[in-house]
């Protein structure tokens, strides 16, 4: 299982969104700090849509998605996320 399935399937049983899009940019970043052999699953951009998150800070926001995604975030360089209700 790839990482960004594995960042799916947490997501999806942590949050219960009406939307969630993970994507691998890591091409992008090739030869880049954190990606220096451009093998992927470094970089990745995820767009959630979840009531889990009302009447929460951003910040808290972003702690909740580190929380579920837990060992994962280690794992992996940049982790950019747009989190809404």
């Amino acid at each position: 299982m790839t990482i960004a399935d594995e960042m799916r399937e947490r997501l999806e049983n942590a949050f219960a969104p009406t939307e969630l899009i993970v994507v691998d940019d890591s091409a992008a970043h090739a030869g880049h700090a954190g990606n220096p052999g451009g093998g992927g699953e470094t970089h990745f951009n995820v767009r959630i849509r979840s009531a889990a998150f009302e009447g929460q800070s951003r910040i808290a926001r972003h702690r909740m998605v580190h929380k579920a995604l837990g060992d994962l975030v280690p794992r992996i360089h940049a982790l950019a996320l747009d989190l809404d209700v």
